[in-house]
Parts: structure tokens; C-alpha cells; sequence
């Protein structure tokens, strides 16, 4: 007679112990996440945003939600579309600070639209103690720039000023090409030097945020716009700035 021999089935809790571990894992990994953040300084405080389309549109809770989540923030926007820093550009930035309350952090999100409706980009200087703040260079967009500044601090000596510059836009070569000698790339130092001028940190969002030719459908609705996706993306970056800017 042939005898068959049973064999014993693997154990279901061998079966559950990978699974278990990994979702362990995964669970303690995004607790000491979160554990990180909270010891930034940034952790829990106020923000207000200004800007342009770029920092209001509703693709933009994408990032936003990210701040809260990971950084406990409560956000306030002002920012309008059409905005630029010059006083020609739509409800400029200027504007919305002029109507701002206290907060702790303040952030300029620098939008593409003083390039692209060529507002005159302006020397990092104008409107400083260096021109006696010559109020002709609120047309231009550092004019702008250093005005948003004096006027938060003014507002609220013990702010916190971050600034975004501009982002990658393809609705022309100049909006992404940073050899492009008079493209948007000039703006973006502008908004630098300005930066370094007045010792505020900034995210590079032109140079770090990773979008290009190749990637763009994925990341934008338009040439300018990014879509959900795209804000999820840079969202990531601009917590990592925002929870340990130095």
C-alpha cells in the first residue's frame, strides 16, 4: 500500500510575520518623521502666503496640506492671480502685505508674472536705504521685493521671511533655460541677491524643484500652472526648506 505522507502547512503567522514587519516599519519610520519635524522651529507657528496664480490656485493645497500635516502650520493666502512684485503687475504683492495681519512666518512666492509681462526686473538696491527708498522703483520687481520686506518688518519686527522664487514656466525657452541671458533666470537672481541682501533665506525653486522638458505633462496643467502632482512634488521641498531653513 502507498503512504502519503502529509506535510504541514506553513504556519500563517510565517506568512503574516514579512507583512507585519514591513508595515511596522513603515509606521515607525513616518513616527520619527513626524517626531523630526516637530523639532523645527517652525513646527506649529502661523503663515501668510503672497504671490501670484502659482500660490493660490486650488492645485496648490497639494503643498499646502503637506505644511499642515508635517509642520502643524495654519496657513492664511493672500495671494491673487495675475500678481507680480512691481506695481504694475495685477494686485501686486505690495498690495496683499498691505493688508496683512501678524503672523509668525510670512513667505513671498514669487510668481512668473513680472517676466512674462515684462515688468522691468530693476537693480537688487532699489527701493533700500541705499536710493533712500526712491518710491519711482516700485515698478520694477526688485523695487517690489524690498518693499514687501521693509513693510513686514514694519508690520512685525520679529517676523520670519522666507521667500520661493519663481518656478520653471515653457511657454517659452527663456522661462526655463537657465543660459538664456534674459530670460527668467535673471529674475530669479534678483530675487536671490535681494535675499542675501537682507538675510533671508530662500528656496531655489527655479534651480531645485526638478521640472523640465521631459517631465512637464506630468507635473503641469499649462505652461506655467502644475497640476495636483506637480504641487505634491514641490510640496516635499518646500517642507524640507520650511522645517530646517538654515
Amino acid at each position: 500500500m502507498l503512504k502519503i505522507l502529509s506535510v504541514d502547512p506553513v504556519p500563517k503567522m510565517n506568512l503574516i510575520k514579512p507583512y507585519l514587519l514591513v508595515f511596522l516599519l513603515f509606521v515607525c519610520s513616518n513616527l520619527f518623521a513626524q517626531q523630526d519635524l516637530k523639532a523645527s522651529f517652525n513646527y506649529g507657528k502661523s503663515v501668510a502666503v503672497f504671490g501670484g496664480s502659482v500660490s493660490v490656485i486650488p492645485p496648490s493645497d497639494s503643498a499646502k496640506i503637506l505644511w499642515k500635516e508635517r509642520l502643524g502650520m495654519s496657513i492664511t493666502n493672500y495671494g491673487v492671480s495675475g500678481a507680480g512684485f512691481s506695481s504694475l503687475q495685477g494686485k501686486s504683492l505690495q498690495q496683499q502685505v498691505n493688508e496683512a495681519g501678524v503672523f509668525d512666518i510670512y513667505i513671498l512666492w514669487a510668481s512668473t508674472n513680472d517676466y512674462t509681462n515684462k515688468r522691468e526686473n530693476g537693480h537688487y538696491t532699489d527701493f533700500t536705504e541705499f536710493d533712500g527708498y526712491d518710491s519711482s522703483k516700485l515698478i520694477t520687481q526688485a523695487g517690489g521685493i524690498n518693499y514687501c520686506i521693509k513693510k513686514i518688518y514694519e508690520l512685525n519686527p520679529k517676523a520670519q521671511i522666507y521667500f520661493f522664487t519663481s518656478s520653471k514656466a515653457f511657454n517659452d525657452r527663456g522661462a526655463y533655460d537657465p543660459a538664456v541671458s534674459d530670460g527668467m533666470v535673471r529674475y530669479v537672481e534678483i530675487q536671490k541677491q535681494i535675499c542675501e541682501l537682507h538675510g533671508i533665506p530662500y528656496l531655489d525653486q527655479f534651480t531645485l524643484g526638478g521640472y523640465n522638458v521631459h517631465n512637464k505633462d506630468l507635473y503641469y496643467l499649462d505652461p506655467i500652472h502644475m497640476n495636483a502632482e506637480g504641487y505634491k512634488k514641490l510640496g516635499e521641498l518646500q517642507v524640507a526648506f520650511l522645517a530646517f531653513p538654515d
